[in-house]
């Protein structure tokens, strides 16, 4: 099977080389940092825009809830396209296909910047979310670089500063939109883009696991493209066009009973990308329901703090978003070393251990958030969550990647994040829905008003903590996939003489 080097690199020598081949620790090491910038940015310049979105209103004169479009759209385009994506880097490459996204992403994120209208505006975000295909592809490569030992590490650094180019990018896009206008954000990053796809072009061998000859199941991936289209548009937009109207039943409903036949048509298909086989394999199934679930319950409380903050008193703490996006610097400050130290441990362990301790910490973080009385105290608390965040979410990118065959790591990564995303989409509605029926009449500012009350945000924390307890209970059912046990039964495996003795 061949494969695709980049420009004055030698053969590779990684997890994915022939037997025997010596691993080359320089270049994979060179490979995650270029990998984990890159996969950092593109979540920084996906959610910078997220406190712009009142300026661009004021701008363009539209409303907010046409600019939550901005949002809405561009995650469904990304879930979308995420599956062909990772099954077209399966096929031709995972390199080759990352930068031809690179380059796309390149283009409607400039074109974005410059936008005259909001149409135009609507149309460049909605391509934009070509970029979420970035993660899978970078989590693909930097997993077939690394022997299975290494992998906890480097899947470890890849989630930590995905989850701090998040944290990062509400802050940063507060001060830059606040100082510069909302299209200087684009301008800072999209260099920065530019040379980390350069970087990659030079320094990215491609993936030795390829299936050439393999055909892109077209039928497959329009039908999937549009069943996912239509689930998350109408969970997005169901708070704005009203839960039981007909354009959000329909969506929501025809793009669920739109699997089935699609499930059907591509279980005669020799490559789905609706793979039914894949996902019926325990660890994969149970790694995408605990993905929902986290998705799910991060959106639920993010929306949660994020009133708690700005609402005014008594209902909030009345907060402006500059400040709000200080109270997340513990996701940063804490989450990052903690992520990289359990990377590191992980193979001594396992990941299950890891799993179950991030979900005590989250619950406990959750339950705390719903007891807090200050921002301090808001702040504080995150702290505890955000050291299960970090266990949690390198432990479960470990269970993806270290169960997926190699040769379907793009596609069974992507599939992985499409639920992250509707797992989102899911929670960003209940929040809504439980912070407009827990309200009260309150005075503020010599006005009175329809806020939320203590029991909405408490009942936020409450939902989020009782995800958590769902991951714990599937965990159980998981298989290990690393550790002393596994390692040393893998081993006896590959040399059974040995195993004899």
């Amino acid at each position: 099977m061949s494969s695709e080097h980049g420009p004055g690199s030698s053969p590779a020598l990684s997890s994915g080389a022939a037997p025997g081949a010596t691993f080359d620790r320089s270049y994979a090491n060179r490979t995650l940092v270029v990998l984990a910038c890159l996969g950092a940015l593109i979540v920084y310049i996906d959610v910078m825009l997220l406190p712009a979105l009142p300026t661009i209103a004021v701008e363009y004169h539209v409303s907010i809830a046409e600019t939550s479009l901005l949002i809405s759209l561009y995650t469904v385009f990304g879930v979308a396209v995420m599956p062909i994506v990772g099954k077209l880097g399966d096929i031709y490459g995972k390199r080759r296909v990352l930068l031809y996204v690179l380059g796309a992403y390149l283009v409607v994120a400039t074109t974005t910047s410059f936008a005259p209208t909001f149409e135009l505006v609507l149309v460049s975000r909605f391509f934009q979310g070509v970029g979420l295909g970035v993660y899978p592809l970078a989590f693909s490569l930097a997993r077939e670089e690394f022997p299975r030992p290494l992998v906890p590490r480097a899947q470890g650094l890849l989630s930590a500063v995905q989850v701090a180019g998040g944290a990062v990018g509400i802050l940063g896009g507060a001060i830059v939109t606040s100082a510069f206008g909302w299209q200087a954000n684009y301008h800072l990053a999209l260099p920065c883009i530019l040379v980390l796809a350069l970087l990659t072009y030079l320094l990215v061998r491609e993936s030795p696991n390829l299936t050439p000859g393999t055909r892109l199941d077209y039928v497959g991936a329009a039908g999937l493209g549009a069943c996912l289209t239509g689930v998350v548009l109408g969970l997005s937009e169901g708070a704005t066009w009203g839960w039981l109207s007909l354009p959000t039943l329909g969506l929501i409903a025809g793009g669920l009973v739109g699997l089935l036949p699609l499930a059907l048509y591509e279980s005669r298909q020799r490559a789905p990308v609706f793979s039914l086989r894949l996902l019926r394999q325990r660890n994969i199934l149970i790694a995408n329901v605990i993905t929902l679930v986290y998705g799910l319950a991060g959106y639920i409380a993010f929306q949660a703090i994020t009133y708690l903050m700005e609402l005014p008193p008594p209902s909030g703490y009345g907060l402006v978003l500059f400040q709000t996006g200080l109270t997340l610097l513990p996701l940063v400050v804490v989450l990052l070393p903690v992520a990289l130290a359990a990377g590191a441990v992980i193979p001594r362990y396992g990941v299950k251990p890891f799993l179950y301790l991030g979900g005590l910490f989250g619950v406990a973080g959750y339950l705390l958030l719903s007891l807090a009385t200050s921002p301090f105290e808001v702040a504080a608390f995150l702290t505890v969550y955000a050291v299960g965040g970090g266990l949690a979410s390198v432990a479960l990118q470990n269970l993806l990647v270290l169960s997926l065959d190699k040769s379907e790591m793009g596609l069974g990564t992507s599939l992985n994040t499409s639920f992250r995303y509707i797992g989102q989409s899911l929670g960003a509605p209940l929040a809504g829905a439980i912070l407009t029926t827990y309200v009260a009449v309150q005075s503020s500012g010599g006005h009175s008003l329809l806020l939320p009350t203590r029991m909405a945000f408490q009942s936020c924390f409450y939902l989020a903590g009782a995800a958590f307890v769902v991951v714990g209970v599937v965990t159980i059912l998981a298989r290990e996939v690393i550790g002393p046990r596994v390692l040393s039964a893998e081993a006896s495996l590959a040399h059974p003489a040995r195993g004899l003795e």
